[in-house]
């Protein structure tokens, strides 16, 4: 298992050599597992290129900075959901987001939810993290176990502006937010992280601060108030 501060990760994902392995074929953008060498050291990674985005209406063309933004609000508040994630010019592709690959055992967040109340505390926070960056689509499978550590992946459909909420975490609706959590949001309401000026639009970063906002003054999670709010497929 990876630990932060990520720093060989980090070093690999930004000056490694990258060559294709293999497309992700169930991926509604074009995106590919990549391996990664510098000198001696050798790894996996996901790149997902600006060129494979499929053109949205709700979201503008650049989905791999919202995969770095996820990455750097998750290492700011300190809760290390995401995978290191940079973006790189490089790509065989051009242009793209490329993080670390997690190997994992093929469980989700639905098995997983059922067989492991030790896993629960870091799902509620992965709920509120997705509250946060107003996630569309946390999928169960794109909660991923690595140890004893929960990732999540693929937040390219985050940060928007309207509410758009789309998550299968919804066994903690209702749930009182840590205190721990809460306090760990609060710096946003001032100030963010220099980098998501390059990376969001500010009104975009506008509207992160008000949902951050909201869990402060608000410390619960939501419940589910349609069908609307779930993703498509779950898995």
């Amino acid at each position: 298992m990876i630990t932060p501060p990520f720093e060989r990760e980090l070093e690999l994902l930004n000056f490694g050599h990258m060559g294709i392995v293999e497309q992700l074929v169930e991926s509604s953008n074009i995106g590919f597992v990549v391996d990664l060498e510098l000198g001696e050291d050798y790894a996996w990674a996901v790149y997902k290129p600006e060129a494979g985005e499929q053109p949205l209406w709700d979201f503008p063309p650049g989905l791999y900075k919202r995969e770095r933004a996820a990455f750097v609000i998750s290492e700011y508040l300190g809760w290390h959901i995401v995978p290191p994630t940079v973006i790189s010019h490089n790509g065989p592709a051009g242009v793209g987001s490329v993080q670390w690959f997690i190997h994992n055992d093929g469980e989700h967040y639905f098995p997983l939810v059922d067989s492991r109340a030790d896993l629960h505390a870091q799902f509620l926070r992965m709920a509120v993290f997705d509250l946060l960056c107003n996630n569309t689509d946390r999928k169960s499978g794109h909660v991923l176990l690595d140890g004893e550590h929960i990732w999540g992946i693929d937040h390219g459909l985050c940060f928007s502006v309207e509410p758009k909420l789309r998550t299968v975490i919804w066994e903690f609706g209702g749930h009182p937010i840590p205190e721990e959590l809460t306090a760990a949001v609060e710096p946003l309401l001032d100030d963010v992280p220099a980098e998501l000026w390059q990376l969001l639009h500010p009104v975009e970063i506008e509207a992160l601060q008000r949902r951050a906002s909201r869990i402060v003054r608000l410390p619960f999670l939501p419940r589910p108030q349609s069908h609307r709010q779930f993703p498509w497929p779950l898995v």
